[in-house]
């Protein structure tokens, strides 16, 4: 069962945005997503939030401006997703800039291991990897801040250790030398949902203010670290962490520039694979274009090719690496499509509707792709998932995706209170965590987790919810309002416009055995409609939820309504 739900549109709020100059549309719509007045709509690089507010961003800038001015090798130790790439490459990008206009000899160079092999974060197995590169500081970008162990490890081999992340920690932090995290205790930066690039970025700038105040820049020339902005808008929204108002500036200057045509020779080459128009980027073309390319690399091979892709200025080279991350994408949707099938095989034998949660496993599950599994899963059940592959030495890799009203890894620390050492590892986010455990184990674990889901979530919550913007008048239903929507920042905590409206279904169709084609009646006016992955027919009246969306066909623009759900009306 799915619910259409209407926000709440605050009309104070709406008419005050009118009176100060906002589109009526956009000014319903910013009204009912908690937006009181035109000057929190500001997206100009004077309103981000001060690098002084982040803790341990004062220290990181001296930590890396005493290192530079020694010449010593800087390591950056990546994850090996779209954040963790766009981390490294700003870093890498930052660094090397910097570097070279204060004249002196450090080095910077990035790791970016295995997945399979080294699992997740900084571990005493990763530093020996990185030690064999002799550095004298390493610095984690979208990870390390559950590495304990590892910065021990680093420690003992006199490695300097610099943790960024954005992860929230556990029980304990490790010794770092300095650690940058919005969420480790006692750090008032308001952002909490700043994606690692984004926290890299931001000791980037602290690291510039450092170097300025040093006197490092006496030339007068200084690097223009706002030319890296189209890698943090990539990561942030790749990485789907709440476009806040401090998150939703940094996507809006890293679009702007794109749109100019200002972006990384990477950037351009991965718009130009996915056969998207930089001139009209959006924060879709970031999330489901880009983004995935970029995550194929380390789901399915080595992050270091995202990497070099974004961190090149050869745009052949970049154009190059492009084409074999699409072609790596491929793959990666080949090898999800099985394992959907055979997951949604394996869920005929479950009563999902009469659980809490699913723990889902088959040995020839490929451990690149069971957080796309998981999510997939997730969206169709409207149920936490956990999708599980072998691991090394009898050990199984989790990953999961939860729905709003559990945060999973809240969830995971408490299965691992109740029953100590059944987790060999976990961590992340509210949406979104990782796990590891004993194969033996999984029976047990999947007991534990789904009682501790029924004890933690709402039974309303497993009811599925579409939550719109109630109906859109005819006149609005408009190219010029799709073109209006599709130029502004929407993503996680701040959605696109989704309407709901009551229609006559003139006509349907189904397209190549997977899509429903429709023309709509709202009164008098006529609309074009499709619904994706939906090969049944409609009533001839129906209740839908839909995006409004550009369609271009033969070079001709026109309004199409995308649905995300209908019912008989």
């Amino acid at each position: 069962m799915t619910l259409i739900v209407t926000r709440r549109t605050p009309l104070a709020a709406q008419q005050r945005l009118e009176y100060e100059g906002v589109h009526p549309l956009l000014a319903r719509l910013y009204a009912a997503r908690g937006i009181a007045r035109a000057a929190d709509l500001d997206t100009t690089l004077p309103a981000l939030l001060d690098p002084a507010l982040l803790k341990g961003a004062a220290e990181a800038s001296s930590l890396l401006a005493d290192a530079i001015a020694d010449g010593k090798h800087l390591l950056i130790v990546a994850d090996y997703d779209c954040d963790g790439a766009t981390a490294c490459a700003v870093g890498v990008r930052a660094l090397r800039a910097l570097v070279e206009t204060c004249g002196f000899g450090a080095n910077v160079s990035y790791l970016v291991p295995n997945r399979f092999d080294f699992g997740y974060g900084l571990t005493p197995e990763v530093v020996r990897l990185a030690a064999e590169q002799k550095p004298d500081v390493i610095i984690t970008v979208d990870n390390g801040i559950a590495s304990v162990e590892g910065v021990a490890e680093a420690k003992q081999l006199g490695i300097a250790t610099l943790i960024t992340d954005h992860h929230l920690p556990g029980d304990e932090l490790p010794a770092a030398d300095c650690i940058v995290n919005p969420n480790q205790p006692g750090c008032a930066f308001p952002s909490k949902s700043i994606a690692g690039v984004g926290v890299m970025f931001y000791v980037m700038l602290a690291l510039r203010a450092e170097l300025r105040k040093r006197g490092a820049f006496a030339s007068g020339s200084e690097p223009n670290l706002a030319a890296l902005l189209d890698l943090v808008a990539l990561g942030t929204v790749a990485d789907v962490v709440k476009l806040d108002r401090n998150n939703r500036i940094l996507v809006a200057q890293g679009l702007q520039r794109i749109r100019q045509g200002k972006m990384q020779p990477g950037l351009r080459a991965l718009f130009r694979v996915a056969g998207r128009e930089a001139a009209r980027a959006s924060t879709f073309d970031l999330g489901f274009a880009l983004g995935p390319r970029l995550n194929a690399a380390g789901r399915l091979a080595d992050m270091a090719l995202g990497i070099e892709c974004l961190i090149t200025d050869d745009l052949g080279r970049a154009l190059n690496i492009a084409q074999q991350l699409d072609q790596l994408n491929r793959e990666r949707r080949s090898i999800e499509t099985d394992m959907q099938d055979q997951a949604l095989a394996l869920l005929e034998s479950i009563e999902a509707g009469e659980r809490a949660s699913l723990s889902l496993y088959d040995p020839g599950w490929h451990q690149g792709v069971i957080g796309i599994l998981a999510s997939r899963v997730k969206d169709r059940l409207h149920r936490p998932v956990i999708a599980f592959a072998k691991g090394n030495d009898g050990e199984l890799k989790g990953s999961g995706r939860s729905i709003r009203g559990l945060h999973l890894r809240d969830a995971l620390d408490r299965v691992s209170k109740q029953a100590p050492g059944l987790l060999l590892r976990f961590g992340g986010h509210a949406a979104a965590a990782g796990l590891t455990l004993r194969e033996e184990n999984l029976a047990r674990f999947e007991e534990l987790f789904e009682q501790t889901v029924r004890e933690l979530i709402d039974p309303a919550d497993l009811t599925r919810a579409i939550e719109t913007d109630g109906p859109l008048e005819a006149g609005r239903m408009s190219l010029e309002s799709a073109r209006l929507l599709e130029g502004e920042i929407w993503g996680q905590g701040f959605p696109a416009p989704v309407f709901s409206d009551e229609f006559a279904v003139d006509n349907q169709r189904i397209l190549k055995d997977r899509h429903l084609k429709l023309t709509l009646r709202k009164g008098a006016a006529r609309f074009d409609a499709i619904r994706f992955n939906f090969a049944e027919g409609a009533p001839d009246k129906v209740r839908a939820a839909y995006r409004l969306a550009v369609n271009e066909f033969n070079g001709v623009s026109s309004v199409q309504l995308v649905l995300e759900h209908l019912e008989p009306a």
